[in-house]
Parts: C-alpha cells; sequence; structure tokens
C-alpha cells in the first residue's frame, strides 16, 4: 500500500492549488478526482480570474493542472469511498485501491447528481458521463442523450451537437428550466430531438454502453432507445457520505473550517489533527475559483506546518525557491 504525505480528495480550482503548494513544500502529494477541473469545465469564459482577461474553463483549468503536476503532484482519476483513521494517519479507499496519508485535504467541491437508475455506475466512463466539455470529442459521429433540463443541460447538447450525429435530450418535465433564447439555440440544431415528460429508467449494455430505456410519464409507455453515451446534467450537489462521520458539518452539508482550513471532529468544537478542507464543500459563503484557489494554498500551507510542526508565523514566501 502507497503512503504519501498529503492525499487531495478533489481535482478543482481548491485541489489542484493545494497540491502546487504542497508539492513544492517537498511533500508527497496524490491528488484523486472524478474529474480534473470539477464545475470550472463549465463555463466557456472566465472573465474574473486575475491575470486572464478571457480564458475558457477547459483552458484554465488545463494550464493548473500542467502547473500542479510540473510541481510534483500525482493526479489519478477515481473516486474516494471512504477514509478511515489508521494509527496517526489515515486510510483513504478508492473504488479501486487504499492508501495511506499522513494528511488530508478535502477539496472535492460539489459531485454531480446522478441518476440513480441501473446501469449508471457500471458505466461510468464506459459511456456515461457527468462532463460534456471534457467528453463530447469523444462522441464524433456517434449517438448520445443528455439527461437534464437547465441551462447545463441546454449547453450539453448544444456543445454535442456538434460532435455526435444525433442528440437526444430528456426532460422530466414538459418544459425547461434553462434560459428561453438558449432553448431557441438548441431548437434550431437539426440533430438534436427533445424528449420531453420523459425519464431514463435504466442504462444497458455490455462492456460499453449500449441503449437506454426511456418511460413517457404521460403515457407510462417504455421504448429503447439505442445510444452510445449518457451525459447526465441535473445539477450538483455537496456529497458528504464518506466524510459525515469523519468532519463536523453544517446544516448544509458543508465542511466547518477555521481559518487555517483546519476541520473538526463530528458535532465537536475541537480541531480534529490532520485534516483540512478547501473551496465550494466548505462553509465558506464566497464560493469563487479564485476564492477556492486561495483556500486550497492556505490548506496546503497548514498541512505543511502539522507536518513539520512548525506554527504558523514561521511561515515565508516560496517565490524564490524553483
Amino acid at each position: 500500500m502507497e503512503e504519501y504525505d498529503v492525499i487531495i480528495v478533489g481535482g478543482g480550482p481548491a485541489g489542484l492549488t493545494a497540491g502546487i503548494y504542497a508539492a513544492r513544500r517537498n511533500l508527497k502529494t496524490l491528488i484523486i478526482t472524478m474529474t480534473v477541473g470539477g464545475q470550472v469545465l463549465l463555463p466557456e469564459k472566465i472573465c474574473n480570474y486575475p491575470g486572464f482577461l478571457n480564458v475558457s474553463g477547459m483552458n484554465f483549468i488545463k494550464r493548473v493542472q500542467k502547473q500542479a503536476e510540473k510541481a510534483g503532484a500525482q493526479i489519478i482519476v477515481d473516486e474516494v469511498k471512504e477514509i478511515l483513521p489508521h494509527d496517526k494517519e489515515y486510510l483513504v479507499k478508492t473504488q479501486t485501491k487504499e492508501f495511506l496519508a499522513k494528511a488530508i485535504i478535502l477539496a472535492f467541491g460539489k459531485k454531480p447528481r446522478k441518476l440513480n437508475v441501473p446501469g449508471e455506475e457500471k458505466f461510468i466512463g464506459k459511456g456515461v458521463s457527468y462532463c460534456a466539455t471534457c467528453d463530447a470529442p469523444l462522441f464524433k459521429n456517434k449517438t448520445v442523450a443528455v439527461v437534464g433540463g437547465g441551462n447545463s443541460a441546454l449547453d450539453a447538447a448544444l456543445l454535442l451537437s456538434k460532435y455526435a450525429k444525433k442528440v437526444y435530450l430528456i426532460h422530466r418535465r414538459d418544459e425547461f428550466r434553462g434560459f428561453e433564447s438558449f432553448v431557441d439555440e438548441v431548437r434550431k440544431r437539426n440533430n438534436v430531438e427533445f424528449l420531453l415528460s420523459s425519464i431514463v429508467v435504466e442504462i444497458k449494455g455490455e462492456n460499453l454502453v449500449k441503449s437506454i430505456l426511456v418511460k413517457d410519464l404521460k403515457t407510462e409507455e417504455t421504448r429503447e432507445i439505442d445510444v452510445d453515451g449518457v451525459f447526465v446534467e441535473i445539477g450538483y450537489d455537496v456529497d458528504p457520505s464518506f466524510v459525515k462521520d469523519l468532519v463536523k458539518l453544517d446544516e448544509y452539508n458543508q465542511i466547518v473550517v477555521n481559518q487555517k482550513c483546519q476541520t473538526f471532529y463530528p458535532d465537536k468544537d475541537e480541531i480534529r489533527p490532520g485534516i483540512f478542507a478547501a473551496g465550494d464543500v466548505t462553509s465558506n459563503i464566497f464560493k469563487q475559483i479564485v476564492v477556492a484557489a486561495g483556500e486550497g494554498a492556505k490548506a496546503a500551507l497548514a498541512a505543511y506546518n502539522y507536518l513539520h510542526g512548525v506554527e504558523d508565523y514561521q511561515i515565508v514566501g516560496d517565490w524564490s525557491k524553483k
């Protein structure tokens, strides 16, 4: 079982920035994330991050990822299922492996909501995707389904229509929740078909997605539609399931932190040694990219202090280092 100084859960701005700062402090650093970039992949334009007049979310996160990897952070795509105390360290269990860490930084932000239908878990990464921006190019000249009725679903359908030969846009209501102008833009795409008042009840296939079962909520009829991919775009939630017995949460299931990004034992005001948190998953009220990045840096420096027994006032800037 491989051991790390710091394991960071989450690969958005907070997690990647934490990886940069931790690795630059010569800490053996692992970032575990379901998607590199998280919600930052969604916007086509970011105009309020210092140093960038206009940059796409994809290009922005690619730069941050490259910087984290160059600093020495290792990144793997996986889902953390459980974190358990292990002597004075922590055991991190993912879907495929187990790791040991001397310190943990929780920066997993908000997770995409799932359909919770048969076949969804089985085909994640094998046709089921939660990020059209990431995976749309993989479905060139193929048939896909987008599930959702908000702006993110409309945006996904619009993007996928540029790659796929056919796009089914499936929404459980008879009208969309997104902007009407956005709906009109999607309607102009000849290869997009709307399936309203409908839900996906099963995702089928063998090694890869082959079809979906779609139920019409008005007629109660179910039909099978051949697709190569399913893009789930039904929003995001904080999913604290694997940390709810580890750290203190607020009424919104956000991780409670202090100014040093330290966490607390559940139902106590006692600091939980070695576990830090940063970004949208925390009780910080400002959910902005620049804030998440700053909190990621703070969490990494706090983790360094914890591992080396250094008082905060002794930390100096690292701009003079390589």
